[in-house]
């Protein structure tokens, strides 16, 4: 067994914390967000990780990335109270080999399959290689959710450290935004689906 080793970056969002680890968690390329404990148990989803932490009462969301957990906490906790604690049972949890998920993950929406206009596969590759790397460095998650070719307007998820974080609109408007509408011209405009 590898030994287990963890530290943290605090993200943009002053109640998210992101837990990095030695290892993969999550396939590269896939993400999984749990907004609450009933989320843990979904059908596709499923993770007894994600369920684990909600049992910490100041824990309110948990994000599974790559390498990191990112959890968000609620406003009345400090980050110093708590995070040796999280670190520990974290660490406990992988060296006794418990399972992150309990049955086979789903593939996220930013994959280009078939179905895609021409657009929409330049949308995705451009979030892929450009600003989901920056966005994953700061504990979150982007991923495409729809294009409409008639306004021009690309919606896409913010999951992790993002939902909720409150210099996300800002990141949207200044940085992926700009982006998107240099880089693929028919693109007018970026809204965040469900933050």
């Amino acid at each position: 067994m590898q030994p287990v080793f963890i530290y943290t970056e605090a993200s943009p969002n002053p109640n998210s914390m992101k837990f990095v680890f030695n290892f993969e968690l999550v396939p590269q390329g896939l993400s999984f967000d749990y907004p609450d404990l009933a989320a843990t148990q979904a059908e596709g989803k499923s993770s007894p990780l994600a369920g684990d932490l909600f049992q910490f009462p100041f824990v309110q969301r948990v994000f599974l990335a790559s390498n990191f957990v990112t959890i968000t906490k609620d406003d009345q906790t400090d980050w110093g109270s708590v995070i040796l604690d999280t670190k520990h049972f974290l660490k406990i949890y992988f060296e006794e080999n418990h399972p992150v998920f309990e049955q086979k993950t789903v593939e996220r929406n930013t994959t280009i399959v078939d179905t895609d206009s021409p657009t929409v596969r330049q949308i995705k590759t451009v979030l892929d290689d450009y600003v989901r790397p920056a966005v994953e460095s700061d504990g979150g998650a982007i991923s495409f959710h729809s294009f409409e070719e008639e306004t021009g307007v690309v919606k896409v998820l913010l999951q992790g450290s993002c939902s909720g974080c409150p210099s996300s609109t800002l990141t949207l408007k200044a940085g992926i935004q700009n982006l998107l509408t240099q880089m693929v011209p028919t693109v007018k405009a970026v809204v965040a689906e469900g933050v």
